[in-house]
């Protein structure tokens, strides 16, 4: 109920929502507590449905969605409630808004359960996710939906997924201030714990690494985009509601806080995950080691020329360009006095939007050595042939 009017998005989705794929398993999250009652609603068991909504209100107060629909169901079961396709016209233009939000909220929390990754596919950005590194992150900012990967033994396994809110203003961030959430590939660069951040951010938040080389590139700007919590006082936030973060509820986030590693955990966030074959991703994974296997071979046998080959003429670090760039490799090889170099703990990514590119990660190690630097490149097409534009150390 809000400011005395019903709100009905979340039964009128229920009644058109597509029947449930069988044999969807079904946590005791509030969520999975929120969907038996729309799948009670769709079997035509509104009794049932109406004890399990008011179990969840008691359980959740703050959660308004679910609140809503214990509030509908009430007043449906005493014949006062048709389901609305638009919002009531006395509700002011805020409240009018908050409802579009709200049963926006309840579709995409529907599709959740009825629209399913295709099984033992991956997205198609993971092409080498080395053992190191635990966890991996999707959004689809489509279905306001996070996936989170496990890498073990067998590879990248989709463990468990979430509904998140994103920018005012979508997706696709340029500028700062412009509300919306930034696309591509990023890293966690840092975990912060709920006692460094104010009660707006939950128990705590992700910071990445935006803007990355690539949105630099192109002239992209603003920082401070985590991925957080929300409010005690709040369970989750409708889809389009947040200044460019990613927002989870907070039993959700806490997980992430606990299991997820800083630095080495990819973050995709794109429109629409371009789900694909674990065969095709092999594929990829080959041709893309072949291309960096090259560049360490040149490397290692100080190929100058051919290394040089390698690079693109817009290359750039930090204040370095590419005639500054070679004589940093120059130094380096002479450093390492013909050592063979080995890739450690080798990650490469792929993001593809105007044009292509390759995130490659790694820790050069020469030969004799027990560690080396951590660095990263960045790599795009240029006249059909890869290239690399940034090449820098990480933290």
């Amino acid at each position: 109920m809000l400011c005395g009017v019903s709100l009905t998005p979340t039964l009128h989705a229920a009644a058109n929502a597509p029947k449930p794929r069988p044999g969807v398993a079904l946590h005791a999250s509030p969520e999975a507590r929120l969907l038996e009652v729309y799948r009670l609603l769709r079997a035509g068991d509104s009794r049932q449905a109406l004890v399990k909504a008011e179990s969840l209100a008691l359980d959740v107060p703050n959660f308004q969605l679910a609140q809503l629909v214990y509030g509908d169901l009430l007043l449906k079961r005493r014949g006062k409630l048709d389901a609305l396709a638009v919002p009531p016209s006395e509700l002011p233009a805020s409240a009018a808004a908050q409802w579009s939000q709200l049963r926006q909220e309840a579709n995409l929390r529907l599709a959740a359960l009825t629209e399913r990754p295709p099984e033992n596919a991956l997205p198609r950005q993971f092409i080498d996710i080395p053992p190191s590194t635990r966890h991996a992150i999707a959004v689809d900012a489509s279905r306001s939906r996070m996936y989170l990967f496990v890498n073990d033994a067998h590879g990248l396994k989709l463990v468990s997924d979430h509904y998140v809110s994103l920018g005012k203003l979508g997706v696709d961030k340029k500028e700062q201030g412009d509300q919306r959430t930034p696309l591509g590939v990023y890293f966690i660069t840092s975990r912060l714990g709920g006692a460094q951040l104010k009660d707006f951010y939950g128990p705590g938040a992700l910071a990445l690494n935006y803007p990355n080389e690539y949105d630099r590139r192109r002239g992209k700007t603003g920082s401070g985009i985590w991925l957080h919590g929300v409010p005690p006082q709040n369970f989750a936030r409708t889809p389009q509601s947040t200044d460019g973060c990613v927002v989870l509820a907070n039993e959700d986030i806490s997980q992430l806080l606990r299991d997820v590693s800083p630095r080495r955990t990819p973050v995709v966030i794109a429109t629409r995950l371009d789900w694909v074959a674990r065969g095709q991703v092999d594929k990829e994974r080959g041709m893309a080691r072949a291309l960096v296997e090259q560049w360490r071979q040149a490397r290692s046998r100080g190929e100058v020329n051919k290394l040089m080959g390698f690079y693109s003429p817009q290359f750039s670090s930090g204040t370095a360009d590419l005639t500054e760039w070679a004589k940093v490799l120059d130094q380096e090889m002479n450093a390492a006095r013909g050592r063979e170099s080995e890739l450690k703990e080798l990650s490469i990514l792929s993001w593809r939007d105007t044009s292509e590119v390759l995130i490659v990660t790694f820790g050069e190690v020469l030969k004799g050595q027990r560690t080396g630097p951590m660095k990263r490149q960045y790599w795009g097409k240029e006249g059909g042939q890869w290239k690399i534009f940034f090449e820098g150390v990480i933290g």
